[in-house]
C-alpha cells in the first residue's frame, strides 16, 4: 500500500514535485505523530531531506515485526548445526551472511567466534530475532556477535587507545589482547 511512498524511484523534476509528495507523505503520516516531530527544525534543510526522513518514518510505523527468517522469499530454513560437518557448515556460512547482508543485516564482532559458533548464533538467535522489517529505507541491524561483553571487545577488538581510557574510566584489570581465531573481512555498513 505504501510501497510508492518508501521505494521513490523517480527523481522529481521541480521543487513542485516534492512538495506534492511532501504532502502526500504527511498526510499519511499523521496517524502516528506525536509532538516529537513537531520538535524537529526543517527550516534550512532541503525537502528532500525531510521526504526521506518521513518516508523512514512512516516505513518504521507499518512495518511488520516478524522472525528474520521470514524476510526472505522463501523464508530462511537452515540445515541445524549438528547436522553439517565443519566443511559444509563452513561453506553454507559464507552464503548465509551474505544473505543476511542483503537485507541489511551486519554482524559485528564475529571475528572471535569459530565458524560454527558464529553459525549457531545466527541459527538459534538472529534468524529467529523479532525486528522490523523494513525495507525499502537505508538502515542496518548490527548485530553484535560479541553480546556487548567488554571482555570480549577489549580483548579482540578495542584499539590501545580505547583499552586505555577504559581502564582509565572503570579501574579494572584489561584481559591481554588477543589476535582473533577468524579474519572474515565482513560486510561493514555506517551506523
Amino acid at each position: 500500500m505504501y510501497e510508492r511512498l518508501f521505494n521513490f524511484k523517480g527523481t522529481p523534476n521541480t521543487d513542485v514535485d516534492e512538495l506534492l509528495r511532501n504532502a502526500e507523505l504527511r498526510a499519511e503520516i499523521e496517524p502516528y505523530v506525536d509532538e516529537s516531530v513537531s520538535r524537529i527544525f526543517w527550516h534550512g534543510f532541503p525537502i528532500r531531506f525531510e521526504n526521506e526522513f518521513l518516508a523512514n518514518m512512516l516505513e518504521w510505523e507499518v512495518s511488520p515485526i516478524e522472525p528474520i527468517y521470514r524476510w526472505f522469499e522463501p523464508e530462511l530454513h537452515i540445515p541445524t548445526p549438528e547436522s553439517l560437518t565443519d566443511e559444509k557448515l563452513s561453506i553454507i556460512l559464507f552464503d548465509l551472511i551474505n544473505k543476511l547482508f542483503e537485507r541489511k543485516i551486519v554482524l559485528d564482532f564475529s571475528d572471535h567466534l569459530s565458524d560454527r559458533e558464529l553459525y549457531v548464533l545466527i541459527y538459534r538467535e538472529i534468524l529467529p530475532s523479532r525486528e522490523k522489517n523494513l525495507r525499502y529505507c537505508n538502515c542496518y541491524i548490527h548485530w553484535d556477535c560479541s553480546y556487548g561483553d567488554s571482555e570480549v571487545w577489549l580483548r579482540y577488538y578495542a584499539s590501545d587507545e580505547d583499552r586505555e581510557q577504559w581502564s582509565d574510566n572503570y579501574d579494572e584489570p584489561l584481559p591481554p589482547k588477543q589476535v582473533p581465531h577468524q579474519h572474515r573481512n565482513l560486510h561493514q555498513h555506517p551506523f
